[in-house]
This record gives structure tokens, C-alpha cells and sequence, in this order.
């Protein structure tokens, strides 16, 4: 008979963000290998897995929800996770993603597509393979219930260990008054 893992299962997930949090995820160094033998890592933008799973104990979300790709990727989180976490400012507030709310989703795309292509080596623009903007980019909270919310852009290692290691003793992190815990 095989022997089932009873290690949490844990993903991260990267929405509209530029993946700093990730690399704060990352700078836990050292601490990586102790959390590797605690854990089993089932989804992350980190590993090649192709399809969020079911079953998972805590997931930690980078970024906001700006196109229908990521509201459709939340709700998926939402439905397959014991607790949901928004990682960093762009998760909990929108934050820098939430920068190009004040344009319409026209001005965006041309300046991104039509006319800084004007100064970048040729490639072709094929706008069908471009996921489609919200109307604007918005907190994760908005789209789905959230278990914990870590600030930061990006939340330190140090944060995000405590955070881990708060919810691997199913604990909700509590933080400072600087890192409110809502929900």
C-alpha cells in the first residue's frame, strides 16, 4: 500500500504583478530548505505545473486581478483552497498594477502594443493571444474571499516566513498593526 504525504500542500500564484513577491519568496534563502521538508509545493509559477490542483492547504496570491484570465485563475484559488492569501500590495490593494485604472483599456493597449513596439525590435503583434483587460485592475479580495492579507511591495522574507509558518501551525497570521490581518 503506498503511503500518503501528509504534508500541507501549498501554491503560490502570480496574477498582474511584476513577481517581486516571488522573488521575496525566494529570499528566504536557507530557510527554504527547512520549508521544502515541511511542505509539498503543488502549484507555483516556480515549478512546471500546468493546472492548480485540488485539495490545497494554502495558497499564497501575487498581484491583482487586471484581465479576465486572472478573475477566472482567482476564483479556481478560491474554490481549491483551504486558506487564500493575498500576497504583497498589487494583491491587496492593486496597488502599481492598479496605476492604469485612470485609462481605457484602448489607450493601454495602443501604447503598449502600437506605440512602444515603435521603439523596440520588430516582433509581430498577434492582440488574439493578449488576455483580455478588466476594466480595471482590483484587489484580490474584490473577486474572492481572503483568508490573510500580507502588505508589502514586496513583503519581506522575513514575512512571509512568519506567515508560512503561522498557517503550517494552523494559525491565521495575526501581524503588526503595520500588517493588519482582515477577513
Amino acid at each position: 500500500m503506498q503511503k500518503v504525504d501528509s504534508k500541507p500542500r501549498v501554491a503560490t500564484v502570480w496574477l498582474g504583478g511584476c513577481s517581486g513577491c516571488h522573488m521575496s519568496f525566494l529570499d528566504m534563502d536557507e530557510r527554504l530548505l527547512e520549508l521544502a521538508d515541511r511542505i509539498r509545493l503543488v502549484y507555483s509559477p516556480l515549478a512546471d505545473v500546468k493546472e492548480f490542483p485540488r485539495d490545497v492547504d494554502v495558497t499564497f496570491v501575487e498581484g491583482a486581478v487586471s484581465n479576465e484570465e486572472n478573475e477566472h485563475m482567482a476564483h479556481i484559488v478560491r474554490r481549491n483552497s483551504r486558506y487564500v492569501v493575498s500576497l504583497g500590495d498589487c494583491a491587496v490593494t492593486g496597488n502599481v498594477t492598479a496605476l492604469r485604472n485612470k485609462h481605457s483599456n484602448v489607450e493601454i493597449i495602443h501604447r503598449s502594443y502600437v506605440e512602444l513596439a515603435d521603439k523596440t525590435p520588430s516582433l509581430p503583434i498577434q492582440f488574439n493571444t493578449v488576455a483580455q483587460l478588466l476594466p480595471q485592475a482590483r484587489p484580490l479580495h474584490e473577486y474572492v474571499n481572503v483568508d490573510a492579507f500580507l502588505h508589502g511591495c514586496p513583503p519581506t522574507a522575513d514575512q512571509i516566513w512568519f506567515a508560512v509558518n503561522e498557517l503550517l501551525e494552523g494559525r491565521v497570521p495575526v501581524f503588526s498593526t503595520i500588517y493588519l490581518r482582515y477577513g
